[in-house]
């Protein structure tokens, strides 16, 4: 299978380079039509986005936004979270492994695991805020047969509500089209430098049921790729493939132009068999558990969206019910040098119910507004089961456990958010407009720990017998752990968001724009715990109040040389006050949430899209920024780790340059040629210092590399078909670009993905 693709790949670039160049309009090979057009006649599309909850042009939409539609995403071979932050001036993506990722935009991030916190950058797929989870394992979707991505940067407190901390990224899926039959089929096939085969099936089918009214669309997707990573301690190679499966369907009636209803169900599997962390002292691409490491997720969405159209304003009301599954499977003997066994087994089970209704005005006149109300309520179950082994309790000596669980126990947590919004926007003149928003809500977050659950002193005898070299053989003493409530933590606040914008000439738009943003308080599963190693060790507090920030940002986006150059640009500081961090104790690498005081961080983000020639396009996006801790109290930073000037877990400089190139060989054929060059700088993985020991260096503590990546592309478009041959990471590069920063890993450094060739078959009808 490895030499047919290679060998398929091969010929389908000889193919291309030996067509003669030609003028073609620009436009993504995946979706072109096969037929010449008047080149002197290109321009770039004009982009509408409905980040402001009502559609309007990109250009007069006074934020910083990147979107890619399917032809985009297609193009570039992104299916899930991989690229889009490439994509994405001043993003960056925090990928330990599948379903294990956080993004970081702007610099606000204090690592990039960010355990028992809730992203700095909410992700809503629709109406559904999907990282509300506050931990590791979230379902990295599919990304086939969407309208649009959009990535808001900066905080979106006012209109998306808690966790839009730092920005928002929306996955806007596509609606049935009631007009007429469609169907869409997209098949990748590629094999890795270092690792086995990937395989990615997509297709899409439209049916209208009833001609201008009802429509049903369906959407599948199965992923099955073989991983590049050798693990040591189980024997597998390759053991970090990855089976990611699902899919969606949507109904659309729209009986009339005044009301619409939208029904969706979704859902998706994905099982990563095992992390993509690696042990550098082992091999670049070796790790060492003794079993598989599992973030696996398992995701079922329920959508009602009803929309009807008054006379002047459109009301909308969107109702989603989520329910999720999340495995956490993780060997934690590396704290100890792998000496004994110590795992954690965690099953998490999410029950999460959203409301939110707006009714949004028509545009026109000298008003725009639009006002709303969100109820957001989720439960969360956790299963906590740590393990050693039954071979080694044996060997030791220890009885008294009916299995290789020494520490069993059960939790939930529960947590609200109530909240109005409005927005409003009042012109001047048609070329100067100012923009106010509010949106005050309260939140709730509780915890408990169920009854029924038991503790032992197998760690502290194990750290004897292997550490210590002082062997206690015997029964292990066994403790009920016992049912708790935890204080119940509730906040109330206002977010807002005030923004002049200005159009020097009908092409040019120029805004100065104020936001908050905030995350709700969080409460620890183990508060007021003592570590059973050293009881002098931090006993962990109740939680993390919320933590806020205010972004100030001056920016300007146009349209120049007829629509040949569209190019956006922002200057921002944003201030970050009460930051919400994770701190792990020392002894026992009990992770839990605190605050510390603030950071600064300030920088700039511009991108450009132009068509210099025929045939020819150039994308450039760039993103600088520098991001800092400057208020910590002595307290502060013993608890955290942090210092004063410490920097965030963001790089300081990061961008990315496409080159595009099309032509038609010959009448019914388009082909396209496109190199990307992707750079992010390096960036610590947390702070300095050992949570609990001042001035203490935190062994864990690294910086990232920083890399240049190259991925480049060649494709024939006929008719109906699409064929393209691709390579990504060109030269094969295999910086770091994650590290975990906690010491109970054995493997905590994450790469690049090896070089990838392959092959894209894609079918439109």
């Amino acid at each position: 299978m490895k030499a047919i693709l290679l060998a398929s790949a091969c010929a389908i670039a000889q193919t291309v380079a030996m067509a003669p160049a030609q003028a073609q309009e620009q436009r993504p090979a995946s979706a072109a039509q096969p037929e010449r057009q008047d080149r002197e006649a290109a321009t770039l599309d004009e982009v509408i986005v409905t980040a402001t909850r009502r559609e309007e042009r990109l250009q007069d939409v006074p934020l910083s936004i990147t979107t890619l539609s399917q032809e985009d995403l297609n193009e570039r071979g992104i299916v899930n979270y991989d690229g889009l932050a490439t994509a994405t001036p001043g993003v960056v993506l925090n990928r330990a492994s599948a379903n294990f990722n956080n993004f970081t935009a702007r610099g606000i991030g204090t690592n990039g695991y960010g355990a028992n916190l809730q992203s700095t950058v909410a992700i809503y797929l629709d109406e559904l805020p999907i990282s509300s989870n506050g931990n590791s394992t979230i379902l990295d979707p599919s990304l086939f047969d969407v309208e649009r991505i959009e990535f808001l940067r900066g905080p979106q407190g006012t209109l998306f509500g808690s966790g839009s901390l730092a920005g928002a990224l929306r996955i806007l899926t596509h609606d049935p089209n009631p007009a007429a039959f469609d169907a869409s089929a997209l098949v990748d096939l590629g094999t890795m430098e270092e690792g086995g085969l990937r395989q990615r099936y997509n297709g899409m089918v439209n049916v209208p049921l009833i001609k201008d009214e009802l429509a049903l669309r369906v959407v599948a997707f199965s992923r099955h790729e073989e991983g590049w990573v050798d693990n040591v301690g189980t024997g597998i190679e390759n053991s970090n493939s990855l089976v990611q499966y699902g899919g969606r369907a949507i109904l659309l009636w729209e009986p009339n132009d005044r009301f619409s209803a939208r029904l969706m169900y979704s859902k998706e599997i994905s099982n990563p068999h095992d992390s993509s962390l690696t042990n550098p002292t082992r091999g670049e691409y070796v790790r060492l558990t003794d079993r598989p490491d599992l973030f696996q997720s398992d995701m079922a969405n329920y959508n009602v969206t009803l929309e009807y159209q008054f006379d002047g304003a459109q009301l909308t009301s969107s109702t989603t019910q989520s329910d999720y599954t999340g495995l956490f499977y993780v060997d934690l003997a590396g704290t100890y040098a792998q000496a004994f066994p110590f795992a954690l087994d965690a099953d998490a089970y999410d029950d999460t119910f959203v409301q939110e209704v707006r009714l949004v005005s028509d545009p026109g006149g000298s008003f725009d507004w639009s006002l709303g109300g969100f109820y957001f309520r989720k439960r969360r179950d956790v299963d906590y089961n740590y393990r050693g082994s039954e071979e080694f309790m044996a060997a030791q000596g220890f009885t008294g456990l009916s299995d290789e669980y020494y520490l069993r126990f059960g939790s939930h947590f529960i947590a609200h958010e109530v909240a109005a919004f409005g927005q409003l926007t009042y012109r001047f003149t048609p070329d100067l407009w100012i923009t106010g928003g509010l949106r005050y809500g309260t939140t709730d977050a509780q915890g408990f720990t169920e009854p029924g659950g038991y503790n032992s002193d197998y760690l502290t005898r194990a750290y004897w017998a292997t550490i210590l070299n002082f062997p206690t053989p015997g029964p292990l003493a066994i403790t009920a752990v016992p049912p708790v409530t935890g204080v119940k933590a509730e906040e109330s606040g206002l977010s807002h968001r005030l923004s002049l914008s200005w159009r020097p000439t009908p092409s040019v738009t120029t805004y100065a724009a104020v936001s908050t943003g905030f995350r709700p308080p969080i409460v620890n599963a183990r508060a007021g715990a003592v570590s059973a190693l050293d009881p002098t060790d931090i006993i962990i507090p109740d939680g993390a109040s919320s933590d806020n920030l205010t972004n100030y940002e001056v920016g300007v986006k146009g349209r120049w040389f007829g629509g040949r150059l569209v190019a956006d640009a922002a200057v921002y500081w944003i201030d970050w006050n009460d930051i919400q961090v994770q701190a792990n104790r020392v002894s026992d690498s009990v992770q839990f949430a605190t605050n510390i005081g603030g950071a600064t961080s300030k920088g700039v983000e511009m991108s450009v899209v132009a068509i210099p020639a025929d045939g020819w396009t150039v994308a450039l996006t760039a993103g600088f920024n520098e991001a800092k801790v400057d208020d910590l109290t002595p307290a502060e930073a013993a608890i955290s780790g942090a210092v004063l000037d410490a920097r965030l877990a963001g790089p300081e400089a990061q961008g990315s340059l496409r080159v595009n190139y099309e032509w038609q060989p010959t009448a019914g054929m388009l082909a396209n040629a496109s190199v990307a060059v992707s750079h992010v700088g390096s960036f610590p993985n947390s702070f300095p210092n050992t949570p609990g020991k001042p001035l203490v260096p935190l062994v864990t503590y690294d910086d990232t590399d920083a890399y240049t990546f190259v991925n480049a592309n060649l494709a024939l478009a006929f008719d109906q078909f699409t064929v393209a041959a691709y390579v990504e990471n060109v030269f094969d590069d295999h910086s770091v670009n994650y590290i975990h920063p906690e010491a109970f890993l054995d493997g905590r450094y994450g790469r690049l993905r090896p070089r990838t060739i392959g092959v894209r078959v894609g079918y439109e009808y």
